[in-house]
């Protein structure tokens, strides 16, 4: 019985520290903090290095949606709905955009697995062709193995 009395006491915490954490306001949005996030549309660069009239411009929107206390998704929304998709430092993962997402991780995943079949292969014929260039001949005779040494000897003395 004090053992459900103790799980009940901790799962009523929980869902008390968990409505205090909904309830409690959300950080609120700086110009700094998301300039880097949206593009000047004119000189295609980062709002936060652009000095464009027209980086002022998106600056000045960019400030007064903040200062509506909008969430950054509406931002992000208002501000394609006036500049259009070139606005955003990172362009959103749908339609063709979703290449750029996809594309990167499924070209890393397919040379790894081309290695993996390609090394063992190359391994192996660099092996085997090794193999194959040691010299097997006839074992040298007594004269030649004695004119051998004595051309060694010279150019090693």
């Amino acid at each position: 019985m004090a053992v459900i009395a103790l799980a009940m006491a901790f799962a009523i915490a929980g869902l008390a520290s968990a409505a205090t954490a909904a309830a409690a306001p959300k950080p609120r949005l700086s110009l700094t903090g998301i300039e880097p996030d949206f593009m000047c549309v004119v000189c295609h660069e980062p709002l936060n290095v652009a000095d464009s009239p027209q980086a002022l411009q998106e600056r000045s929107v960019l400030g007064s949606l903040i200062a509506l206390r909008d969430t950054l998704p509406q931002i992000e929304t208002a501000m394609v709905a006036q500049y259009g998709s070139a606005v955003l430092g990172v362009p959103k993962a749908k339609g063709f955009n979703a290449v750029l997402y996809i594309l990167p991780p499924v070209l890393l995943l397919a040379g790894i697995a081309s290695l993996a079949v390609i090394l063992p292969r190359w391994r192996r014929r660099a092996r085997a062709s090794a193999a194959e260039a040691v010299p097997t001949g006839p074992p040298l005779d007594t004269a030649e193995n004695r004119r051998l040494d004595e051309e060694l000897a010279r150019y090693e003395g």
